[in-house]
């Protein structure tokens, strides 16, 4: 008999602004140790790549230190791209209106698309932080049918009743929210209480 894996949680990293939030789930997810934290599979595209040079200081080198596994995008035969490898599912944070729309349409051209059509496929839990604003009709559309197919739309939007003081602050609640859904308690969302 062998010893089952530990959970997989695949995170995508897309070329939209708001790189900072898939960085922050990584390090986050990253303090947790290896016995806390599911096995972190990473995918980033390259216009994420780029994004990250104009938003952060961080190499792509130390990016990929955060995750235990990291795939090329170019790499559709990676295992995340196939059913078969079990994961506790995908966030992909953020989520650019391109690569919403191919989930969406079920037309996958790359290894961020494709995971999230096997998580979907799959019946996994699939969150994606979808950043443009504002947004025409075209891109409420994509939104509605990765609902309907079971994705859960999260855009990014500050909790003002958590009384945050730093950006800092607006991304670690958004990204405690985000793991809620995973049920991976971080100890960084100030939940809501009655007065």
């Amino acid at each position: 008999m062998t010893a089952l894996n530990k959970n997989r949680l695949i995170i995508g990293i897309s070329g939209a602004s708001g790189i900072i939030y898939g960085l922050t789930l990584l390090q986050i997810l990253k303090k947790l140790g290896d016995t806390k934290r599911p096995e972190l599979h990473l995918v980033m595209s390259r216009s994420a790549e780029i994004t990250l040079a104009y938003e952060t200081k961080m190499k792509i080198k130390e990016v990929h230190q955060l995750a235990d596994v990291v795939h090329a995008n170019k790499d559709i035969s990676a295992s995340i791209a196939s059913g078969s490898f079990k994961t506790d599912g995908m966030i992909i944070a953020p989520c650019s209106m391109k690569t919403l729309a191919e989930i969406a349409s079920g037309v996958t051209n790359n290894l961020i698309s494709r995971a999230a059509d096997v998580t979907l496929k799959e019946r996994r839990r699939l969150v994606c932080l979808t950043r443009e604003t504002p947004l025409h009709t075209g891109h409420i559309k994509n939104m509605l049918a990765l609902s309907e197919m079971g994705g859960i739309v999260a855009p990014p939007v500050p909790a003002f009743y958590a009384q945050p003081e730093t950006i800092d602050d607006i991304v670690e609640h958004t990204a405690g929210r985000i793991l809620d859904l995973f049920d991976i308690e971080v100890g960084l969302v100030k939940r809501w209480k009655d007065s």
